[in-house]
């Protein structure tokens, strides 16, 4: 990350690492922890609700970067700092209102999506910019930015492309008024492509912790 960092010409304190640690136990999160790492990113609010409360003796960020569904976002807005999936108002709604008072506002990102896949979940560039308006007018939540999960591709330069374009849509939204801050974009196969595209915070996953 540094390297790819400094080769963009950027600050390596500008990018945050979330470490995808879905499907791992308690004891290789606490070691990624010793090791450094503060930011952990959960797919499944079932999954993830005992790691958080296990590991609740550490100063770590816990990110929810799965698929929102309805009857989760209590949970969701109540063990997390982070939601980087939101792609409908409706769910923006609901974490609002349940997030607690006493808790610092919940950030969000809104996923995009670049290219259509079936099952895939994601607001078009289209629709991005009245989502955003909403969402930013909420109580309890702060919108910080953008998301993506572009299919894989082989060739370097079309993903890099991909990854450009939804900076380049956080440009245009931001000249409309919103100071949006954060890509979320960037996997363990592509997570150096994201940083020199803009990304601020990568998720990665096998690259530390070993293939699921």
């Amino acid at each position: 990350m540094q390297r790819a960092a400094r080769q963009a010409g950027r600050d390596p304190a500008g990018i945050t690492l979330v470490a995808v640690s879905k499907t791992k136990p308690v004891e290789s999160i606490r070691e990624a922890a010793v090791h450094g790492v503060t930011d952990f990113g959960e797919n499944y609010v079932r999954e993830a609700t005992p790691k958080i409360l296990a590991l609740a003796d550490l100063p770590l960020r816990w990110h929810f970067i799965g698929a929102v569904q309805s009857n989760k976002t209590r949970e969701i807005a109540e063990h997390f700092a982070w939601v980087h999936a939101v792609d409908r108002l409706k769910t923006a709604q609901r974490l609002a209102d349940q997030r607690p008072y006493h808790a610092p506002p919940l950030n969000v990102c809104i996923q995009v999506e670049l290219v259509s896949e079936p099952g895939k979940s994601g607001v078009t560039p289209a629709d991005a910019l009245e989502l955003a308006q909403r969402v930013a007018e909420l109580p309890r939540l702060r919108l910080r930015g953008l998301m993506c999960i572009p299919p894989p591709m082989t060739d370097p330069g079309v993903q890099e492309a991909r990854f450009h374009e939804l900076a380049q849509l956080q440009t245009r939204i931001n000249a409309l008024g919103l100071a949006l801050d954060t890509l979320s974009m960037g996997m363990s196969d592509d997570f150096e492509i994201a940083i020199r595209a803009g990304a601020t915070l990568v998720r990665v996953g096998s690259a530390i912790f070993g293939p699921r």
